[in-house]
């Protein structure tokens, strides 16, 4: 009775607090790690150039590109998550025995990850039909600074 109220409470409030705080987390820790070393190089150095410092330690902004194909990679990996999930479901249903929870948890799950793997699939299409001209653009860029190196 007690784990009936705990789990689905403990999956759908208390694990994706838990995420997010720790992805939050992550992310102070690597701001003040950046904010640390230009304070120790403005100490050292107060004449250096510190957009140059920043622009150096900051992390790399992904290319639209790049973008575009981790949404192709989990459009992929949801949609076959979700088509796995629904074989086990018809998997189940048809060789019987099966607790109907269980077929209809499972095909639950399935039909969710499909929809999500659809979605990201649709957005990949989609943007990279929409942004083929800045895609385009954002290579040119790279390749001129590339040759001016």
């Amino acid at each position: 009775m007690m784990e009936d109220i705990l789990v689905p409470i403990a999956l759908g409030c208390v694990l994706p607090v838990l995420i997010i705080w720790f992805v939050v987390r992550q992310q102070m820790n690597e701001t003040n790690k950046r904010s640390q070393i230009v304070l120790a190089a403005i100490e050292k150095n107060p004449d250096m150039d510190i957009e140059e410092l920043i622009r150096k330690i900051s992390p790399k902004k992904k290319l639209l590109k790049e973008k575009l194909l981790t949404k192709l990679l989990w459009g992929c990996l949801a949609g076959f998550l979700g088509l796995g999930f629904l074989g086990i479901a018809m998997w189940q249903g048809f060789v019987g025995g099966s607790d109907p929870d269980d077929i209809t948890v499972a095909a639950l799950t399935g039909a969710v990850l499909l929809g999500i793997g659809i979605a990201f699939l649709v957005n990949y299409a989609l943007g990279k039909k929409m942004l083929a001209k800045e895609i385009q653009a954002e290579e040119k860029m790279l390749m001129a600074q590339a040759d001016r190196k």
